[in-house]
């Protein structure tokens, strides 16, 4: 990575843009769907939910884990002249180019309500809850090794681990306005 002045975004930050929305928008579909008695019948499509929610939640959270720790190995110290992007601007560029997305999936998980009533709901949901268990699991790294990882905002597209990114960049655990994990920083 080179030592030009650029712009740098909170990866835990990135990883936690989506969950609120996926967890919230689950959350309401899936008591929609409890609304519709389906084709199932709920005896069958809420203990069906609870499982995807539970294989969701923990796939989500799981997946490309040795991609984030090679990059978080392998990251290069910050520059001084770079510019960290503010944990509020970083969630509305995430959440916003994502948000066609959003829309199509609460939809979809909506309408298999018909067929299985709160399987989609849970399936949304247990999305946003594994992506909130990743930036837990990317919270502890960075105070175990007291550095916040962060990646160039011209990735933020790609999402946090995607094709185009090619390595993180470090700082001490003061920098930003996020906690480790992408919470707000508590004052």
């Amino acid at each position: 990575m080179g030592r030009g002045a650029q712009s740098l975004a909170r990866v835990a930050v990135t990883v936690r843009a989506g969950a609120a929305p996926l967890w919230w928008l689950g959350v309401l579909a899936a008591g929609t769907g409890l609304l519709l008695p389906g084709l199932t019948g709920r005896r069958i499509g809420v203990p069906a939910g609870a499982v995807l929610f539970l294989v969701t939640a923990a796939a989500v959270a799981l997946v490309r884990r040795r991609r984030y720790t090679r990059l978080a190995d392998c990251a290069t110290r910050a520059g001084r002249h770079d510019v960290l992007q503010d944990r509020r601007v970083t969630m509305k560029v995430v959440r916003r180019s994502r948000r066609w997305w959003l829309l199509l999936a609460f939809l979809a998980a909506v309408a298999s309500s018909l067929v299985l009533p709160a399987a989609g709901g849970a399936l949304l949901a247990g999305a946003g809850a594994g992506l909130w268990l990743k930036a837990v699991w990317l919270g502890r790294r960075e105070r175990t090794e007291e550095t916040l990882l962060w990646m160039r905002t011209d990735w933020l597209a790609g999402g946090a681990v995607g094709k185009p990114v090619k390595g993180f960049c470090t700082t001490g655990i003061a920098a930003g306005d996020a906690a480790p994990g992408g919470a707000r920083r508590r004052s």
